[in-house]
């Protein structure tokens, strides 16, 4: 059993490390996850990801795998 102590950082996946099958799993978790729309404009499912895209490969999101929980995940630079 892991304590605080044991935590480990996130890792940052460079886009061109994780095959384009594997990026489209963790986009699509991504996207998915964000729950109903609200909006006025249905955004399409492949709008969405290629937004999510756009973001990583210009900097305003980062790919990230997490050791302690073993999953990747997308979040955007602050």
């Amino acid at each position: 059993m892991m304590n605080d102590d044991d935590q480990q950082e996130a890792i940052e996946i460079p886009l061109d490390t994780i095959s384009p099958a594997a990026l489209l799993g963790v986009i699509d978790d991504f996207v998915l996850r964000e729950g109903t729309e609200y909006g006025a404009v249905e955004v399409t499912l492949e709008r969405k990801r290629a937004q999510v895209l756009e973001q990583l490969s210009n900097g305003r999101a980062r790919l990230l795998f997490d050791p302690n929980t073993e999953t990747c995940t997308i979040v955007m630079r602050g």
